[in-house]
């Protein structure tokens, strides 16, 4: 299955509206979808993962792993729902509008967009605007 989704949480996630963003993500890019993987968890597994592969002793909002290059994307990400709770109050929007930029900002990593500088958070910044507006459109 080349899109796969997995909640390892209690918490309800609208699966099917964040696959959609993923294959818009990638699609708009140039890109197809080979094998990805969405694995949405919480604070526990994202810091072991953060930890064991870039040596951060912390929770973050999301990891991702791409394992190829080219059009066909082949990889994973992690999203942490926990974070993502915090982060939505902390920037006051809702839970959902929250994890669909973090799964879209994730995607974009998939596409090879990266957010190490200033410029290239900004550039990544105006993408995530962009396709958080295109799933707008897509809802109405």
């Amino acid at each position: 299955m080349p899109l796969q989704i997995f909640n390892t949480t209690k918490r309800e996630i609208d699966e099917a509206r964040l696959a959609e963003a993923i294959q818009l993500v990638i699609g708009e890019e140039g890109g197809t979808v080979g094998s990805v993987e969405a694995i949405y968890c919480g604070n526990k597994m994202i810091r072991r993962i953060n930890r064991d592969f870039l040596a951060h002793d912390y929770a973050t909002d999301t990891i991702t792993f791409r394992y190829n290059e080219g059009s066909e994307v082949e990889g994973e990400f992690y999203i942490s729902l926990d974070v993502i709770e915090s982060n939505a109050h902390r920037f006051g929007v809702s839970f959902e509008d929250e994890l669909l930029r973090v799964t879209i900002h994730s995607a974009l990593h998939l596409m090879g967009y990266d957010d190490e500088s200033d410029e290239l958070r900004a550039a990544m910044s105006r993408r995530e605007d962009y396709y958080m507006g295109r799933m707008k459109t897509v809802d109405s």
